[in-house]
């Protein structure tokens, strides 16, 4: 963990060639402190804030008044911290001590609605920081009236209003502060002086929580989680102590490898792939996932499993073609130092963390970091396991023929083509939200937007799932159309999973827009291209089919058009 010295260190830092973003941070105490972590952070992670701090206590009046500095600014974020010594003092003055929860989430929810109102904005809020104010002791858990039993509400009733709003994000600070202890959260001397109320030692957990939030609404999210084995996994060495040998279970240090395979069945579950990468003889590095009796993780768990005696430096890079994803996306666990660094010095996007020497501490060094944020969460997250051992399937089978359009052809490959609707609204957000690789013009939206989207008459949506006869895609691209006049059709949004590259999706989906084009009496289509650092892989998408540049944009004219060539079949 940064501290926050190394955070003001970071804002000396060149910024040449960051992510910009305005962020505006509004707080009822003082944020001087907080503004320094969260920009401090932001560089680290490679973003350059612009930060809009509003003056101390100035949330509501910023909110409120249509003409305050927060709307001239125009943030794309909207930070609001809120402090547990504030709402105490709050709870002190309440005549009706058991609405008060109720009256705080009315606060907020009204405060959330009204910058979603006057801004195009993403709102984080905190919830609070839990402590006893000893006034009825133990008896707080079972009176209404105790300050405990209202904060406790109130933290719950702010979850349910962020799941109900898709731009509304919470930094758990009650949380963050369980790991810590109230009493390295809280600086009374700050507070007292200064209302301060986070302590030095806080800042950086803050900031990391709120950057990695931004992050993952920005599609900064890992997607892999490569796996060592021997005392990363289990302890011991598999090929010298035997499948017997190997230390895993519930019994001393086992306890720790049992608890950390738990914790990586649960993102697996979540939508995290997970691939094995060891030093080992394959069939040996296999048999504890097939027939351990205390193993957690099964071979039905990883997506792609490496175990030989070369370098994984190349192991990972072959796992990284496999899945199609970029190495910033993948985490690599791994319990030897020099492994650790030459990976870091091979690959420098790959993530890869100093674990601690004992296993003991492993899993909850892990959880600190939160490398696996994420902004959505979907029915299609769970299958991609399934997903991505397919999509390996279909890599070896590839090499059994001659000539790619053979190999095409034997898939039997079938595509859905709809409009957006209610179901398919929060696949295509987050695919708008995460896709960084197969993305022309990398506009973010949420599902709010893209319901709104959906219902207008100025657009046109498509999306399409894909399947063959070694499984199922889901849904795996999406388009909007964008009446630009009366004889040209935007490509606002052309966004495609990875995993169907040079499938002829490309093409499919192209066929499908000049139809809608054609039948809506278009003249022509208009695509762009906005590079971004990762998505180069598009740079040609529109030249490779046949538009022709215009300026900063490309063209395509409908008439005389043939469709283009492609194996797959429309599925009714």
């Amino acid at each position: 963990m940064l501290s926050f010295s190394d955070l003001k260190k970071n804002l000396k830092k060149e910024t040449t060639g960051l992510k910009h973003l305005k962020i505006a941070l509004l707080a009822d105490t003082a944020s001087q402190f907080i503004h320094t972590a969260i920009k401090g952070y932001g560089i680290e992670l490679g973003l350059d804030l612009n930060i809009y701090e509003a003056d101390y206590d100035q949330i509501e009046q910023q909110v409120y008044d249509p003409a305050s500095d927060l709307y001239a600014f125009a943030p794309a974020y909207v930070i609001i911290i809120r402090s547990t010594e504030h709402l105490l003092n709050k709870f002190y003055k309440q005549d009706d001590r058991p609405g008060f929860y109720n009256n705080i989430l009315s606060e907020t929810g009204n405060i959330y609605q009204h910058l979603t109102e006057k801004l195009s904005a993403k709102v984080v809020i905190n919830t609070y920081v839990e402590i006893n104010d000893q006034v009825f002791g133990s008896y707080a858990s079972k009176t209404t009236t105790s300050f405990l039993y209202q904060l406790r509400k109130i933290n719950i009733g702010l979850m349910d209003i962020s799941r109900e709003n898709k731009d509304l994000h919470i930094t758990d600070l009650a949380s963050l502060s369980s790991v810590k202890g109230y009493d390295h959260t809280f600086d009374p001397k700050m507070y007292i002086s200064a209302d301060m109320v986070f302590s030095i030692d806080f800042l950086p957990l803050i900031a990391q929580n709120i950057i990695q939030i931004i992050g993952s609404t920005l599609g900064n999210s890992k997607k892999c989680l490569i796996l060592d084995l021997d005392n990363t996994v289990w302890g011991g060495i598999i090929g010298d102590d035997g499948m017997e040998g190997i230390q895993i279970g519930n019994l001393g240090i086992g306890k720790a490898f049992t608890q950390l395979q738990l914790w990586c069945r649960e993102l697996k579950n979540r939508g995290i792939i997970l691939a094995v990468c060891s030093k080992n003889t394959e069939h040996i590095a296999k048999e504890p996932f097939a027939d351990h009796p205390d193993m957690i993780l099964t071979l039905d768990d990883i997506t792609v499993f490496v175990a030989n005696w070369e370098n994984k430096v190349d192991n990972i890079r072959y796992i990284q073609q496999i899945l199609n994803i970029g190495f910033d996306a993948m985490v690599f666990l791994d319990d030897n130092p020099f492994e650790r660094e030459m990976l870091r010095f091979a690959i420098p996007d790959l993530t890869v963390p100093e674990l601690p020497a004992d296993p003991a501490d492993y899993l909850l060094f892990l959880r600190s970091l939160n490398l696996f944020d994420t902004a959505s969460y979907t029915e299609d997250d769970k299958h991609r396991t399934t997903q991505y051992q397919q999509e390996a399937k279909r890599s070896i089978l590839q090499k059994s023929f001659n000539n790619e359009q053979d190999y095409l052809k034997s898939l039997n490959m079938l595509s859905k083509v709809d409009s957006f609707d209610k179901f398919s609204i929060p696949r295509v957000a987050q695919l708008t939200l995460r896709s960084n690789q197969f993305n022309l013009r990398t506009i973010r939206y949420t599902e709010t937007a893209i319901a709104a989207i959906s219902s207008s008459d100025e657009y046109f949506t498509l999306h399409f799932t894909l399947e063959d006869k070694l499984g199922d895609h889901g849904l795996i691209a999406v388009v909007i159309l964008k009446k630009q006049d009366i004889s040209t059709l935007f490509i606002d949004t052309w966004i495609m999973s990875c995993r169907v590259l040079k499938r002829g999706m490309e093409n499919f989906t192209l066929n499908h827009i000049i139809k809608i084009a054609r039948s809506s009496g278009f003249a022509k289509i208009m695509g762009e291209y906005i590079p971004t650092a990762k998505n180069g892989l598009v740079k040609d998408h529109y030249k490779n089919l046949g538009f022709t540049p215009v300026g900063e944009t490309w063209e395509l004219q409908v008439d005389g058009l043939i469709e283009k060539e492609n194996f797959i079949q429309q599925k009714r």
